[in-house]
């Protein structure tokens, strides 16, 4: 499945939850990430996350589809990484 995933995480734990996304997905912008990722592995990173997660203040959001070409994506200014190139 193909994912985008957010992230708004506290200052103590914003560095662990971007370490840990950069093991699944690609990097795209600040708390930004996309990629392809089974369900499996998008479980894992989720209880991954769980253990420094504070639930009364950081979230997580997940954009899912079959594929990227059914999720549509639209870009106003500069692109700061560019997946396109990857097979």
């Amino acid at each position: 499945m193909y994912v985008i995933l957010v992230y708004d995480f506290g200052e103590k734990r914003v560095n662990k939850m971007l370490k840990l996304c950069r093991k699944y997905l690609n990097w795209i912008q600040n708390s930004v990430f996309e990629g392809e990722i089974s369900e499996a592995k998008l479980k894992e990173l989720l209880m991954q996350s769980d253990k420094f997660m504070d639930k009364n203040e950081d979230s997580i959001i997940i954009f899912s589809g079959p594929s990227q070409k059914a999720l549509d994506k639209q870009i106003v200014g500069k692109e700061r990484s560019n997946i396109d190139i990857f097979l």
